[in-house]
Formats: C-alpha cells, structure tokens, sequence
C-alpha cells in the first residue's frame, strides 16, 4: 500500500542484542552482537526502527528496503539528520532487493509486519532471499498474524477491505465508512456480532486505533493468517530453523501455560507441531519468530558462562514494575521476596547476571531461577540485555546526534516515540511530554514547564487530564510543572542510568 504512510514505531525485538539473548537463552550459538555485522530489515516502512538500531549499534552495517518511496525520503533524511553514516535505504522490490549486486549477506534478516501482508510470489522472493542472503549461523527475525487466535475476528478484517474495495478511490478515504458500515451491521442485530460478544469491543478499540495502521493493517489486498507450522515449513526450504519466540514470555512455559498443558507439550517431539499446538493453548493471534541457519547447540558450561557475563539494565523506574504480569492465562504475581532484592540491584546501575546474584544471593531455585526471574523481566519490558562492552566514544556521540535529530522533531509532533541508549544497542520509549523535557534540560531551560507550555501553545494544543481537556493557560502550566516533577523523579534516573540523559 503505497498512497497512505505507515505509522512511526520501534520495534524492540529488532534489537540485535535482544535476537543474540534469545539464541543464547535457548541455548543456540548466535552472532556476536559486539563485532562487525550486517543485518537487513525487509520492508523497513518508514525505516524508525533500522535507523535508531543504526545509531544505537555503529559497528553494525545495516540494508533496509521499503517499496514505498515516501518512505525511504522519510528514512534518509533521519539517517542525514543522525549522522549515521553505517545505514544504506532502498525503494527496491523484494525482486529487485534480491538481485542488487550492492547488496551484500547478513548475519540478521528482520521482518516485522511484513510477512502477513504480502502475496504469495512475494513471500516466495523472500525465502530465496533468506536462503542467499542469510549466513549460516544467522538469525531471522520474522513476525505474522496467525491462527487459531484471528479466527474470531477474521472476518471483521474482511468486510472492512471488502468494502473498502467495492468503495474504492484513496485508502483514507475508504477506513471511516468502513468502519461506519460494520457498525451499521451491529445496529440491525446481525447474528455474527449477536453470536459473538467480544467482537463489539474489539471493534470499538479498531475505531481507536490510527487510522495509517489500520489502512496497512486491514485494507491490504493480500492478508493471510498463518498456522505456526506453515511458516515453519515455509522457512525450512531456506535451511532456517526455528528456535524460539522473540517474544520471551511466550517460551516460558510455566507462566504462559498450565502444569498440564506444559506436560502436553512437553511430550511432542515435533517442534512445528509442538509451538501450533501452543498456540492453541494460549489463543495466539500474532507470532515473533526467530529462525536460525545451522543451529548449533552450546554446552551446558558455555550457556552457564554466557549468562554470568551478560550484562542487564532496568529500563523502567523501579517503582513502576508491577507485582504481576498479564500473559495468556491470566495475571501471574511476580514475588516480592524474589523480584524486589533483584530490581533493587539493578536499579543502583548496570550488572552482570553474576554480579546480581552475588548481590542479592543465590536464591532458593539456584542459578536456573535467576535466570529465568531475568527472563521473565525481559519478557515483561522491564528489563533489556545490554551490548557486551561499555559504551565507547563512537557509540555515545552517535546515539546522542539520534537523540538530538529525534528531539528537535518533538518540537512539531509527537509521531517518533523512542531514543537510542548506546548501552543496550536499542531504543528507550519516550512519549512527547518526555522528549519535549529532556530536550529543554539539554538547552539549558531555566524552566521546563514552562519552555513545553510555550510549545504547545504556539501550536494551539493543550493537555487532557482525566479524559477533559484542560481550558485555561493557568491550567495547562500548572499540568505541565505536576509532570515535569514526576519525569524529574521517575523518568529522569531511568535516562542516566541508560546512557540517554
């Protein structure tokens, strides 16, 4: 879809050295995010995600390719406005990507939100590009919408882009009526909304929702839902294997499934099946898969190792780590007594796992528990897997031109929603509020709150607060200085902590 711009995000699974914890986690060997690498991101859209992977990994030579050329004007003029000189963007086909000569092979291959949406010859393309391209050793990140978790809504998405087809014209005009005429159809008692409660609040969230993602997201011409073993099939004929869900969580068994589920599981030998069959436990509607080329299996000492010199950060203030989690299941608690000594480890500054557990004691599960508290932290967002070495001089100064390019841009909108920090090699998400007073500490503003307050009211915006918008300018300043103290005390430590403020 190339007349209506996909949305801005960051995706955190791109990140390099989140695809090394995974393999590493698993036990897989995986390349070391530390060296020089290539990484490619298929259908980059407006390319947010591989610039800021750019800067926050200099040593890193990263390919992207969108087919859309507004989106690579986009994505070069970030990469210009960054200095980073290590990223190269194409308007290229998949076809065309494939047999550029200056495209060379890669240790990463990333495809968010692309494999859904392509056609069948394209998807094809694909899997001969992984099966050139990928190194062995490599890793493939891909994401897709798959079944049994759409099967419910599946054929919501498909009045919308049948309608929107029968409408026609420019995709932004056909998104509203869409939704109108869905609506239309729940107002005359139609039996599949009769039948089917959960789907009026799902389509009171869609009619929430920007309207750029749902145009990419439910109006593409091709859209098809995949079982996990489909895609797992599919990737096989690039000699990929899979090796677990970038989505960490997922691969946790004993929160994300039952004790009985999980000794269902565990007797499948198939891995195809096995992950499908998971699927079905938890209802999954959207999988996080990552492949590898020639799976190579490390030994127990060498994973026991590689967890002892991992370094982690705590990427939210400490006080906002919740005592539980929401997985498929339900809401599991996460201990105090367990959780809380290990956050409060972290959040006296970066650690090794082993310098954790020397801090806070081996806990009662030993090692393996540790480890899996991590996980589950990581999993949880929490948590992030830091790049092996200190941030160096090259890695400071070119997260910090990002960061300034991305702060000058919250000056006019809040679409750019993440800053690099150089010591996990990934992006940090920062709401405009954020940026707008991280970028007024940098300037040197005597007042903050009132430097934000001047911004938006040249722009003729204003804050809401409990749902109402808030009228006066006395109003608004007196908003802005309740939030600019609770960044100062909450947000604040988290960006020097990260290497962002």
């Amino acid at each position: 879809m190339a007349d209506l711009d996909y949305t801005q995000g960051f995706y955190r699974e791109l990140t390099p050295a989140l695809l090394a914890f995974v393999a590493m986690a698993h036990a897989q060997a995986a390349p070391d995010v530390s060296g020089p690498l290539t990484y490619c991101e298929l259908g980059c859209g407006r390319g947010f995600s591989a610039n800021l992977l750019a800067a926050a990994n200099p040593h890193i030579a990263f390919h992207a390719n969108d087919f859309n050329p507004g989106h690579i004007v986009g994505a070069r003029r970030l990469a210009r406005a960054a200095g980073s000189d290590n990223i190269q963007f194409y308007d290229h086909s998949f076809a065309e990507f494939l047999d550029a000569p200056e495209v060379p092979d890669f240790d990463i291959i990333a495809l968010h939100g692309i494999y859904s949406w392509i056609s069948a010859e394209n998807r094809a393309v694909i899997i001969e590009f992984l099966r050139r391209k990928l190194r062995p050793g490599g890793l493939v990140y891909v994401s897709y919408n798959c079944q049994p978790g759409w099967s419910l809504a599946a054929p919501l998405r498909h009045l919308m882009a049948l309608h929107g087809q029968a409408r026609g014209g420019p995709t932004a005009g056909r998104i509203e009526p869409a939704l109108d005429f869905i609506q239309s159809l729940v107002d005359v008692n139609a039996g599949y909304f009769r039948g089917q409660p959960g789907l009026v609040d799902r389509l009171a969230k869609l009619k929430g929702q920007p309207r750029n993602y749902l145009a990419h997201e439910y109006m593409n011409d091709d859209w098809t839902l995949f079982y996990h073993s489909d895609v797992a099939h599919e990737m096989s004929e690039a000699k990929l294997t899979f090796l677990a869900s970038a989505h960490v969580l997922d691969s946790i068994d004993n929160i994300t499934v039952t004790p009985e589920q999980g000794r269902l599981l565990a007797g499948i030998e198939s891995s195809a099946f096995r992950e499908t069959v998971r699927d079905y436990m938890i209802g999954q509607q959207f999988r996080r898969d990552v492949f590898v080329r020639g799976p190579l299996l490390q030994t127990s000492g060498d994973v026991a190792a590689a967890w002892d010199q991992m370094r982690v950060a705590l990427t939210s203030a400490r006080e906002d780590v919740p005592e539980k989690i929401t997985v498929a299941q339900g809401d599991v608690a996460l201990d105090p007594a367990v959780y809380g000594p290990i956050l409060d480890a972290l959040e006296t500054g970066l650690k090794t796992c082993r310098e954790v557990m020397d801090a806070v004691g081996t806990p009662p599960g030993g090692a393996a528990h540790l480890r899996q508290v991590i996980a589950i932290l990581i999993g949880a967002g929490h948590v992030q897997p830091c790049l092996p070495s200190p941030p160096d001089e090259t890695r400071v100064r070119r997260a910090e031109a990002f960061n300034a390019a991305v702060l000058n841009q919250a000056r006019a909108h809040g679409e750019l929603q993440a800053l690099v920090s150089p010591v996990i090699g990934g992006g940090v998400s920062l709401n405009r509020f954020q940026q707008l007073f991280l970028l007024a500490l940098r300037e040197g503003e005597r007042d903050p709150s009132a430097f934000v307050g001047a911004i938006l009211e040249a722009q003729g915006q204003s804050l809401v607060k409990d749902g109402q918008p808030l009228v006066t300018s006395a109003e608004n300043q007196a908003e802005l200085k309740i939030r600019y103290e609770q960044f100062v005390a909450r947000d604040l430590p988290v960006l020097e902590r990260l290497g962002i403020a």
